[in-house]
């Protein structure tokens, strides 16, 4: 079981760009696959991005493709989120967590675990 603390969200001018951090605990966060999902209130939950443990390939969901970037820290046990170009459809609770399983091609998953969230608000 990998526990899981996210850090970073907060208030970004349209345009403007936040980094959101993982703490993750657990000896298995370095074998997992690990990722971002976040929820916006009246909104499907939204599997943001991915990144595999063993080949560090990622998956982005297309409403994010070319303005977040996912990354990992093995070493430190940390995994982050860039978040830039931010758009007013970008708010909403990110979570960061581990994964169980991903529909690649669906972009949808199941989670292991995941953190209590961090806020993201854009300003438009």
């Amino acid at each position: 079981q990998v526990q899981l603390v996210e850090s970073g969200g907060g208030l970004a001018q349209t345009g403007g760009s936040l980094r959101l951090s993982c703490a993750a605990s657990g000896r298995t966060f370095g074998s997992a696959t690990m990722g971002w999902f976040r929820q916006a209130p009246g909104k499907k939950r939204e599997l943001v991005a991915t990144i595999r443990w063993i080949d560090r390939n990622t998956y982005y969901a297309d409403s994010v493709k070319g303005r977040f970037t996912i990354s990992r820290d093995n070493a430190e046990n940390r995994l982050y989120l860039q978040m830039n170009s931010l758009k007013p459809e970008d708010a909403a609770v990110y979570y960061c967590a581990a994964m169980k399983r991903v529909d690649y091609v669906a972009g949808t998953a199941d989670f292991a675990s995941w953190g209590q969230g961090t806020q993201v608000a854009v300003s438009s």
